[in-house]
């Protein structure tokens, strides 16, 4: 692999990211802007951010690398758990959004019992030299979306003809859009699967239908387990 594939390789893994680094800790696109500017910490703008989550920012500058690097070794020094070191929360003090949404959830790009990572780790996974922590990795193989998808119909159906369970399984799947109730549809009756990235897209939403229909353990859960749970095929349910 040559090293455009490095680099198309490592923006996709980055993309993945730092959405899901949003998405773990339910932030809005502004907190960490609003984290760099106030802390001044680097710089990285809302349109920077959006970019990058969908994999369309080729070459940020160091700055937005700096800034995400320092946000996070900072959480991880500064913010476990939601509880905020007096030092962070004075030197957020006029920015009560910023804390509530610090001490609701702040959990940093990290391995379980690995150095955080900071701005030059976030540059080696952006251009391919590193993998992301496999909890912020979610991205899935064209390949083994068929075998993901049937193994996700057989979790939520608990092995049921759709026919027989269609209605609970309808009712705890979140999303309101019609498409993508479709799309589920067809997925849970063995009539489509889904591909790579509606996969990937889907997989928060799936995690909360895994939750309401009592998935063994989906409480607990995060994304990415239940990744790993349809990637093994096992498929337990407590109801």
């Amino acid at each position: 692999m040559g090293y455009r594939d490095d680099l198309a390789s490592g923006r996709v893994a980055f993309a993945h990211l730092i959405r899901v680094w949003h998405e773990r800790n339910g932030w809005s696109h502004r907190v960490l802007p609003a984290l760099a500017e106030t802390l001044d910490l680097g710089r990285v703008h809302n349109s920077q951010l959006s970019m990058l989550r969908n994999g369309k920012l080729a070459s940020p500058g160091p700055d937005v690398f700096l800034a995400l690097g320092r946000i996070n070794q900072l959480l991880a020094a500064e913010a476990r758990g939601g509880k905020l070191s007096e030092g962070l929360r004075q030197r957020l003090a006029g920015q009560p959004e910023l804390i509530e949404a610090l001490e609701a959830s702040c959990l940093p790009v990290q391995a379980a019992a690995e150095p955080v990572l900071g701005p030059g780790e976030l540059l080696e996974v952006f251009v391919g030299l590193r993998t992301p922590p496999p909890a912020f990795d979610l991205r899935i193989a064209d390949a083994e979306a068929l075998e993901l998808s049937a193994a996700l119909a057989l979790l939520f159906t608990a092995g049921q003809p759709w026919r027989q369970c269609r209605e609970s399984v309808l009712a705890a799947y979140p999303t309101s859009k019609k498409n993508r109730r479709e799309r589920f549809v067809e997925v849970m009756a063995g009539l489509r699967d889904y591909s790579a990235a509606e996969l990937e897209a889907e997989l928060p939403d799936l995690l909360l239908t895994a939750r309401a229909l009592g998935v063994a353990g989906a409480q607990t859960m995060e994304a990415d387990a239940l990744l790993e749970l349809l990637r093994r095929g096992r498929v337990p349910r407590t109801t």
